[in-house]
């Protein structure tokens, strides 16, 4: 059907999601659809952070957004998924629906859904089967008598990318996605950070009206005026239209990921609907008495990160000892984290953040460690040692064997000389013993010396007879059963 002008003015972009399993080639699809080096750009080739991309495609401009796949991002991807009209869900045709999969399925429910079957060209790809898990899903796509359209692509060799940007706008046109150009401007915040040249910094997609310069904006946690706005790729914009990403300056501190945006007629009113900031969930804890606590102070690059870190640091087993975060903030470390980490006796890590000179000299000055790193899940190994240290080595009490008390040759003021018969496991020299009498323990002592047919001896297993040089807090008597054991320090694991 050929649609009139004014039809096709409102006709809005597509903002589709793209969701799956870590390693199953989300950001390798965008490359390919898009070329651009996602993960090139991207450490350890895990998406990091959630950003939004725009492609055209026969004069129709698709907004992608690329949600990172690892498991510590849950709410990042959950939060991707609700500013989105179609989801693209991204299953690896060699290895099937896994965890990450089906909790990606849970965030789309409700959006239309493409199904892309990836690395079709690996051996032992089985896209038959993939359709027969998903079924199992609920998920029925359309070869199976389904609804659900599916595409077998390889990110690698190109195949079936055409077709799944065209099935993409066919599922857009059917949902008739209109702009709304009337009302108050809405949109939401998919990444921010603190720019340590242009200040806040956020990526914002618009989901009703036209941003312009000049306009005042706001969200539950931060407020501002617009001072500039870019598009993905960082050239300036004039105004920023429905589903189109933008890049926007001019917030007076660093808006939270997620949030709602707001067009607002005056700064007052954009200061009133600010909204109490709430503490991250390890901030401020209540650590029991007694136990070790390791402080830190987190700063990362974006507010995705920090949420993702949160995540994670709240799944380290805690039981032996607690963590509390202190601090933790987006942008750069500066001098003020690095005089708190002094004072509370804190650890500073940093994600993908840089540290200034005067903060560096004055760690430098105080031995204060800076630790950096660009792969959540090895910031999270990290703090896992952090926390095994500050437990430090426990004693563990190993059992060898017992002793049937048998005689007792001589007993001199520290000494006994006795002889026994051992009845369980074995004995060594020098190791500590346990004195029982009458099923009760009657005091403590060790091996000094061991012997078998008046040989010095290292060991005595069980079912022989040997003589023992004892020393301990007690008297030995005939018939006392001694308990042998060693104890070692080892250390903690979490």
């Amino acid at each position: 059907m050929i649609k009139n002008k004014k039809q096709s003015e409102d006709i809005r972009p597509p903002v589709v999601v793209v969701l799956g399993h870590v390693d199953h080639g989300k950001s390798s699809i965008l490359e390919a659809i898009k070329d651009l080096k996602i993960t090139e750009k991207e450490s350890g080739g895990i998406t990091q952070h959630i950003g939004a991309y725009e492609i055209e495609h026969n004069k129709k401009k698709i907004t992608f957004i690329d949600t990172p796949g690892h498991e510590a991002f849950s709410a990042m991807r959950s939060r991707g998924a609700k500013i989105a009209d179609i989801a693209i869900l991204v299953i690896a045709a060699d290895e099937g629906i896994k965890p990450q999969t089906k909790e990606a399925i849970t965030h789309i429910v409700g959006l239309p859904m493409i199904v892309a079957i990836n690395k079709i060209d690996k051996p032992g790809a089985d896209a038959e089967k993939v359709k027969r898990e998903l079924s199992v899903q609920d998920i029925l796509v359309e070869s199976m008598g389904g609804k659900i359209p599916s595409v077998n692509v390889s990110a690698k060799t190109k195949q079936g990318i055409d077709e799944l940007i065209e099935l993409i706008l066919l599922v857009a046109e059917m949902e008739d996605l209109k702009e709304d150009k009337t009302g108050i401007i809405e949109g939401a915040v998919i990444e921010s950070y603190m720019d340590s040249l242009r200040g806040p910094t956020a990526t914002l997609i618009i989901q009703k009206g036209t941003l312009k310069q000049g306009d005042i904006l706001g969200t539950a946690s931060a407020v501002g005026k617009v001072k500039s706005l870019e598009d993905f790729k960082g050239r300036p914009l004039k105004q920023a239209g429905s589903s189109l990403p933008a890049i926007v300056l001019g917030f007076e501190s660093v808006p939270v990921v997620g949030e709602k945006v707001k067009i607002y007629s005056n700064m007052e009113e954009a200061k009133k609907a600010l909204e109490k900031p709430s503490k991250l969930p390890l901030e401020s804890s209540v650590v029991e008495q007694g136990k070790r606590v390791l402080n830190l102070i987190l700063k990362a690059d974006v507010f995705g990160s920090l949420e993702a870190i949160e995540e994670v640091l709240k799944d380290l087993p805690q039981e032996k000892s607690a963590l509390k975060v202190l601090k933790a903030e987006v942008g750069d470390i500066n001098d003020s984290d690095v005089k708190l980490a002094i004072g509370a006796n804190a650890k500073i890590i940093g994600f993908r953040v840089k540290t200034n000179p005067i903060a560096k000299k004055l760690a430098l000055r105080e031995k204060l460690t800076i630790i950096n790193f660009e792969v959540i899940y090895e910031l999270a190994q990290a703090v896992r040692n952090l926390l095994e240290k500050i437990i430090g080595a426990e004693t563990v009490r190993i059992d060898l064997g017992k002793i049937k008390v048998l005689a007792i040759f001589r007993t001199e003021k520290k000494r006994q000389i006795i002889g026994g018969k051992v009845i369980e496991g074995k004995i060594r020299k020098g190791v500590s013993l346990e004195v029982w009498r009458n099923e009760e323990q009657a005091g403590k002592g060790k091996v000094v010396n061991l012997q078998k047919n008046k040989k010095e001896i290292a060991e005595v297993e069980k079912g022989s007879e040997c003589g023992i040089v004892y020393q301990g807090n007690v008297k030995i008597e005939e018939d006392d059963v001694l308990e042998a054991y060693v104890e070692e320090k080892r250390k903690v694991e979490l």
